[in-house]
């Protein structure tokens, strides 16, 4: 081979060791553990932010070199910034995440009673393969915001809820069906209770089960048409194989990019440029709504931290890594990826210089002094990367964060740790790719 080809390399190969990605790691499954649902992503990092010196943003208050605050849009998004030497109006270093994942949240009028079940209706919230949400465990999150203004927190490790599924002997006419239709969206119910209350003349389980709720949440019926309610698996974050160098767990996308980049902003006590973690809501249904990577929440926290400078000025002069998560060259599904422009498990973050589907729809499409710029950070600090697509073209395809980002001026690429059943209940990473990627946005962020 010519000494000019280029050829990947695996994290294997340089310093790291299992012992490094073991104890990140630790920290990792913790955060997946706790961290849920958006809300509940933003309370842990927010908590954990406080011990390590972040403060809530004050308006009016002078920020020197080195500060640290937070600022929380609704509780369901968050960017932590810490001042660098700069002024704020010469740019940023922005690294964008976002804290939503796949799930089945209820609807506004979820309980129904069927042959004496009661079951919750949902509608399935961001691309999901229905079939694969169908008898596991699942956990009932959220909030409910009763009469008086006050929000019940919902979580309860105490209780478990499934939806099934038709057993094998009875399903040859579901077998026939193609995987998209064998479950239907609408019958994507989850079973909550059996036992009837039998003074009631009708209905006699839901009576039950509302009392219930009544009895837990304090709330009737018609508060849950006030409430933010979702189904997520309900699996304990794990480390698979024998050699344990996986993690499985549910929300890795996006949250191992969010965690990765919060603690390697962590490590950064005075960057030279003031170093941002933005971490938004809604990525998974289009980025839009009040907490998403659309609204102007963002533009807000820029003029907040500025003290009032100019927007576009600040963004023209910034810079974005729109830390989203990549597809991973599967063994078994080898035939929808491109291998020489796909990642690999084990081999370092990927840095994607479009993503979106067919002619590059819906993306930003770096350009080649965006990639260089980015690619010598990388290169200075001796952090491992590789470069790929997210599957051959006309395959699919998906977006980011990234053209929002971009749309505002800024410049902006996406990187992130590739992985394997990608918005599945039970995702699967490398802990070398989780380590090498928190050290990627260490030096980008430095």
């Amino acid at each position: 081979m010519s000494k000019y080809a280029y050829e990947k390399k695996s994290v294997y190969q340089t310093e790291y060791t299992p012992d490094l990605g073991n104890k990140f790691a630790e920290k990792y499954l913790k955060f997946l553990k706790n961290g849920t649902t958006e809300r509940r992503c933003v309370d842990y990092l927010v908590a954990l932010a406080e011990q390590n010196g972040f403060t809530a943003f004050e308006k009016g208050k002078q920020y020197k070199a080195g500060d640290r605050v937070y600022l929380i849009n609704r509780g369901k998004a968050v960017a932590f910034v810490t001042f660098g030497r700069q002024p704020v109006e010469a740019g940023v270093h922005i690294a964008a995440a976002h804290i939503d994942s796949p799930r089945l949240d209820l609807k506004p009028n979820p309980v129904a009673e069927q042959e004496e079940l009661v079951l919750l209706k949902t509608h399935y919230y961001g691309g999901i393969k229905k079939y694969q949400w169908t008898a596991i465990p699942l956990s009932l999150e959220g909030v409910i915001i009763k009469k008086d203004g006050t929000a019940v927190d919902v979580h309860d490790d105490a209780l478990t809820f499934c939806i099934s599924d038709l057993l094998p002997h009875l399903a040859s006419a579901q077998c026939e069906k193609t995987l998209d239709k064998a479950i239907e969206g609408e019958d994507l119910r989850v079973l909550a209770g059996s036992i009837p209350d039998l003074e009631e003349q009708s209905d006699k389980v839901k009576s039950a089960i509302l009392d219930l709720i009544h009895e837990k949440y304090g709330i009737e019926e018609v508060d849950l048409q006030c409430a933010e309610l979702t189904m997520v698996p309900k699996l304990e974050p794990a480390e698979v194989g024998f050699d344990k160098s996986l993690i499985g767990a549910y929300g890795q996308d996006d949250r191992i990019c969010a965690f990765t980049a919060f603690e390697g902003l962590l490590d950064v006590e005075i960057p030279d440029k003031t170093a941002i973690v933005f971490l938004a809501d809604k990525e998974e249904i289009g980025s839009d709504g009040v907490s998403g990577m659309q609204s102007r929440f963002f533009e807000r926290m820029l003029s907040l931290i500025s003290g009032g400078g100019d927007i576009l000025e600040i963004c023209a002069n910034s810079k974005c890594l729109s830390a989203d998560v990549n597809a991973a060259l599967d063994p078994l599904y080898p035939s929808v990826s491109e291998k020489q422009n796909t990642c690999l498990l084990g081999y370092g973050p990927c840095i994607t210089k479009y993503t979106g589907a067919r002619g590059k729809s819906g993306t930003s499409d770096a350009s080649a002094e965006v990639m260089r710029f980015f690619s010598e950070i990388m290169r200075k600090d001796n952090v491992l990367f590789q470069t790929g697509e997210l599957g051959k073209v006309d395959a699919g395809g998906g977006g980011t964060v990234a053209m929002y980002m971009a749309n505002r001026d800024i410049d902006t690429v996406d990187i992130g740790v590739g992985l394997l059943s990608m918005h599945a209940p039970f995702e699967i990473s490398s802990k070398a790719d989780v380590y090498e990627t928190y050290r990627a946005m260490r030096a980008f962020l430095k």
